[in-house]
């Protein structure tokens, strides 16, 4: 069993999907969630598959369910603001149970970035959207991280993990 402390390596976040048994991870980078990528692509059991914009990742993981993969989007937030209509049609049209890991952009530096509207829209949009998510602020919480992942899973419904990124 995969034990995080500090922040979330690639490693630690390859073996945890592979724990969950993810199969495919369908992603854009961006300055936290990048770095996981060749941890991910280089993982046995995961298969890593990029995308050039966040709406392609919610209809490419759509696909992928169909056809027997168990997959999961990685973005951050602002990928989850102008992917909205894709997940929509994929997650409540098609009522297909897509589980996200989203980056929280400027979560940990609201001091810093005292301006930034990611944390304005982010936990409003998962609401609207009625995606049942988790926020997580500190590698301590891979149980709860877990958990939340089963419960969504065993219900047959869309979830999320919400990554609080910045300054650790």
């Amino acid at each position: 069993m995969t034990t995080l402390s500090g922040p979330l390596t690639g490693p630690q976040v390859a073996s945890f999907f592979a724990e969950l048994g993810i199969t495919h991870v369908v992603s854009v980078p961006d300055s936290t969630i990048g770095p996981w990528h060749e941890a991910i692509a280089g993982h046995p059991a995961l298969r890593l598959v990029r995308v050039c914009r966040e709406g392609e990742a919610w209809a490419v993981a759509g696909g992928l369910h169909f056809g027997g993969a168990v997959p999961l989007v990685l973005i951050q937030c602002t990928g989850l603001f102008e992917s909205g209509d894709s997940l929509r049609n994929i997650v409540h049209d098609w009522n297909l149970p897509i589980f996200s890991v989203i980056g929280y952009r400027s979560y940990l530096n609201q001091e810093t970035l005292p301006g930034d509207t990611c944390l304005v829209f982010t936990e409003p949009m998962l609401t609207a959207w009625k995606i049942d998510w988790l926020l997580v602020t500190d590698a301590s919480q891979l149980s709860e991280m877990r958990a939340h992942y089963e419960r969504c899973r065993n219900a047959g419904v869309a979830g999320s993990i919400v990554v609080a990124e910045g300054r650790a």
